[in-house]
């Protein structure tokens, strides 16, 4: 009787060891109206990121190759959205995973890197299974900001591919033109602080 004792709290301590060892981790899946072929590309081009993710992109699908995704082309040079962002790993039609950062309004969490993976699973030759695991997350102030900012985002992010494939591709007129006009406005702004700076002797 001890013996079994012993083994049911060994059991439950090892569990208990392995969920506190557990890597905190975003985990998202989507069922496209897509092709295998059709679903890589929006991943992989620039037209396709542009279709359903943001206005503007640079892409070089390559292991160390580009993946910067621009929410506001008007912003200044790394405030731009996932700016400097890079694919580390590719397995064709398979798999890709690519760094990312926090939005600029959390510069602690931003100055960092996390890991994103996509896995690509053809259910038939119009349907493709998407699945995605962020990780790397750090604990505590603006990590736990930055992921539960990203558990709602990465879900649009989804749901705007899988409407991408439902109904067309995302028109971005309306919000460039949004944000062209905030941008304009935080410019006005900082010249105007800059100047009594620049009149002091």
């Amino acid at each position: 009787m001890r013996l079994r004792a012993w083994i049911v709290l060994a059991v439950c301590s090892l569990s208990a060891l392995a969920a506190v060892a557990a890597e905190r981790a975003i985990t998202k899946q989507v069922e496209l109206n897509a092709s295998l072929d059709q679903a890589w590309e929006a991943w992989t081009t620039r037209e396709g990121i542009t279709s359903f993710l943001a206005p503007d992109a640079k892409v070089e699908a390559r292991p160390g190759g580009t993946f910067s995704i621009h929410f506001n082309p008007y912003a200044p040079s790394g405030l731009k959205g996932a700016d400097d962002m890079r694919f580390m790993a590719l397995q064709p039609k398979k798999m890709l995973s690519f760094d990312w950062n926090a939005p600029p309004h959390l510069p602690e969490a931003r100055a960092q890197r996390t890991l994103v993976v996509l896995r690509f699973e053809p259910v038939s030759d119009r349907l493709t299974r998407l699945s995605l695991h962020h990780t790397g997350w750090g604990d505590g102030g603006e990590w736990d900001k930055a992921y539960h900012y990203f558990d709602a985002a990465w879900g649009n992010v989804l749901a705007n591919l899988k409407k991408r494939f439902d109904s067309g591709p995302i028109d971005w007129s309306d919000w460039m033109a949004r944000m062209k006009t905030l941008q304009e406005a935080a410019d006005r702004k900082a010249a105007a602080a800059a100047a009594p700076a620049a009149s002091r002797p």
